[in-house]
């Protein structure tokens, strides 16, 4: 009887211990975000870890289907959070949005949700990880709201898309004429910038991912897209990131590939360039254009974890 009150009590004593080392996550849910329900995805070995927001592209391309391709390593180091923005995936399931669709209020959402992270988790900052449209996203963010940020993971972010729409369409052309491509020439010839229309983008992007040997979705999916999305997608891409954001105060990572043109990888250097940051990085994926998380998805997640994570200030 005595063994196993002191064993019971041994048992409280450490108890607490294990409680601070902190238990798997892994959940699916609603929440409350900008006055609707906005679903997200929590994963991790450890949920005392860091907090890893990811802002998926698009705009309204969720990544949660695949997500685990390019963080399964990243939940061993951090609490990682998939989120399907307004109108996106299973908040689009959920709720239709009450407002309308616009770069204010997609940020006001985003602060909304890393406000909401940092309190369950009680975290002062968290990290923050976007892609294409989600880059462009992170860097609002970035820029008006460094102090909610214990970094930023821009990839293969829109910082100035007009131009890079510009950059592609003069590229595309050159090829075209290059190979003597009639069919190229005659459709990009109607293509105008900023997008007028959903098969303006279509003629741009399908031909944009052909000479790079890529697959691109039908004309009527990308039509049926730019009914929702195009607004905007041409309001993001006017924002000059060179002009409204010459200065970031958060440390600031940028990973480009080598091959992208759809956000050209030349005007984003150039950007990083000129980019004034009391911490900045660039990290070039030469084996990779636009989607260099599932491209490249091991890189990825090592240089987080190696040069990102290690390197934090505590």
């Amino acid at each position: 009887m005595i063994f196993i009150k002191r064993f019971v009590c041994f048992l409280f004593l450490i108890f607490p211990l294990f409680a601070l080392q902190g238990s798997s996550i892994n959940i699916s849910e609603a929440v409350n975000i900008g006055g609707i329900k906005q679903w997200i995805n929590i994963k991790g070995t450890n949920n005392s870890n860091p907090v890893l927001l990811f802002l998926h592209g698009g705009p309204g391309n969720s990544a949660m289907s695949y997500a685990d391709k390019f963080t399964s390593e990243l939940q061993k180091h951090f609490v990682v959070v998939q989120w399907d923005q307004r109108e996106s995936g299973q908040t689009a399931k959920l709720n239709v949005s009450d407002k309308p669709l616009s770069v204010a209020q997609m940020e006001e959402d985003a602060i909304e949700m890393i406000n909401y992270l940092r309190a369950r988790f009680s975290q002062d900052k968290i990290y923050l990880v976007g892609h294409s449209w989600g880059g462009f996203l992170g860097l609002t963010v970035a820029a008006n709201h460094p102090e909610l940020l214990k970094a930023y993971v821009a990839v293969s972010p829109m910082v100035y898309q007009l131009e890079s729409e510009r950059l592609s369409l003069q590229w595309m052309i050159n090829k075209a004429k290059e190979s003597d491509n009639q069919q190229a020439l005659a459709e990009l010839a109607k293509v105008s910038i900023p997008f007028k229309r959903g098969d303006q983008l279509y003629y741009h992007r399908s031909w944009l991912y052909k000479l790079m040997g890529n697959k691109f979705p039908s004309k009527d999916f990308v039509e049926k897209w730019a009914q929702k999305w195009l607004p905007l997608f041409n309001e993001a891409s006017a924002v000059n990131f060179f002009v409204m954001a010459p200065e970031i105060k958060c440390p600031i990572y940028f990973f480009v590939g080598r091959m992208d043109y759809q956000t050209h990888h030349k005007l984003t250097e150039d950007y990083y360039n000129a980019l004034t940051a009391d911490k900045k990085q660039l990290f070039w994926f030469e084996h990779s254009g636009h989607n260099l998380n599932t491209k490249e998805p091991t890189k990825f997640q090592e240089i987080i974890i190696k040069e990102i994570l290690l390197n934090s200030d505590n």
